[in-house]
């Protein structure tokens, strides 16, 4: 099953559908799920099914989900206006003010900042199990005609051995570090290393012999006093980046290890203080798809490198970085460029998110690294 982000021919800019859900489905020969709002519909929804069914004939619109019905009357409108469409409706979601998960300014609160996220799943999937027509759904999820296009998936998998001891990789996984692709994950275990979550807003101090470091994505700015008040695990991993423990440092990562976080309300927190700059807060929203060229060696890239990544910030860099990791430019046509991203002798920090399963090259590289780090005290004298 393929979840899809905002419209179903929605890709990236300038590009047609090329990245969108729409392309997916015609790569993977996958059917479609129409999900359509309805609260404010009746028969609108025929001609909002119709438009989607008949603007790609390459696709196959398999059925509906109605979401958000008001009434059994409503229902009815809706499935009188659907019927000379001859399209199945697989599913009816009727309105619950109750069940709603919050926004804020980078998108859903996450799910471990939710107390009764446990309450609500159970009441989705009662309503999983009472507003859908598996009879109709299950045979959608067979497996596509076409596996061909997963086999270049399995190759880093086949790297792992088992008389190869595990790297040892701290991973910061809290409220405040969170956005992770789970591939990278998986990438990383299957390539021998061990995961190892710690807090950076609890824990004093790095998980025991460790190798590596990684620092995700996330709300930092949201709980920077909590974070600058952890004198002890600021302290760490500024020692053990001080000491060449590789380090990758992604978005919320990049700003933790700065001088320090300004939030919207303009205060001031002290982050680790490896990279001289501050993460200053701000209204606008950075986003976009970025192809990234590597300037310099680091702990994943080799000078020269050229890969594709995500941009998904509301802060910026005062200063800049004097001798900067990326050469950047978007996906647009004509798109301007510029430069971004810290890089020290062991540390690769930058805003830009990189999915790792295009290029396993930048995994196994981070691995080579921390299976090299010494720790001052495995040093000898």
């Amino acid at each position: 099953m393929v979840e899809g982000v905002m419209g179903l021919f929605d890709g990236a800019a300038g590009q047609g559908d090329w990245a969108s859900t729409a392309h997916i489905a015609r790569l993977l020969h996958l059917p479609i799920v129409l999900v359509i709002d309805c609260a404010h519909l009746s028969n609108s929804v025929a001609a909002i099914a119709h438009g989607y069914r008949s603007f790609d004939p390459r696709l196959h619109l398999a059925g509906v989900i109605l979401n958000r019905v008001g009434s059994d009357r409503h229902l009815q409108f809706l499935q009188e206006a659907l019927a000379p469409l001859a399209l199945p409706i697989l599913g009816v979601l009727r309105r619950q003010a109750a069940i709603t998960i919050p926004d804020r300014h980078l998108g859903l609160v996450p799910t471990d900042e939710l107390p009764e996220f446990s309450q609500l799943i159970e009441r989705l999937a009662k309503m999983g199990t009472d507003c859908f027509d598996w009879q109709q759904l299950r045979p959608l999820l067979a497996t596509p005609r076409s596996s061909s296009t997963f086999t270049s998936l399995s190759s880093p998998l086949e790297t792992k051995t088992s008389a190869v001891p595990p790297i040892r990789i701290a991973i910061a996984r809290d409220r405040a570090f969170n956005f992770y692709y789970a591939d990278n994950l998986d990438l990383l275990t299957a390539l021998g290393a061990e995961l190892i979550p710690w807090s950076p807003l609890t824990d004093t101090d790095l998980p025991p012999k460790i190798q590596g470091l990684y620092l995700g994505g996330g709300f930092p700015e949201l709980f920077a006093a909590t974070l600058s008040a952890n004198h002890p695990a600021r302290s760490a991993v500024q020692r053990a980046i001080a000491a060449g423990m590789p380090t990758y440092a992604e978005c919320g990562g990049l700003m933790y290890l700065c001088a320090g976080i300004i939030d919207f309300q303009e205060q001031e927190f002290p982050m680790v203080g490896c990279l001289p700059s501050r993460a200053v807060m701000q209204q606008r929203l950075i986003l976009g798809y970025r192809q990234a060229t590597a300037l310099q060696d680091s702990p994943l890239l080799t000078a020269g490198t050229c890969i594709w990544g995500h941009e998904f910030h509301h802060s910026s860099l005062h200063p800049q970085p004097t001798a900067p990791l990326y050469h950047l430019r978007g996906h647009e046509r004509n798109s301007p460029t510029w430069e971004e991203g810290w890089r020290l002798e062991h540390l690769h920090a930058s805003y830009v998110h990189l999915h790792w399963g295009g290029q396993p090259e930048l995994p196994m590289r981070f691995v080579q690294h921390c299976r090299r780090y010494r720790r001052p005290s495995d040093q000898q004298p």
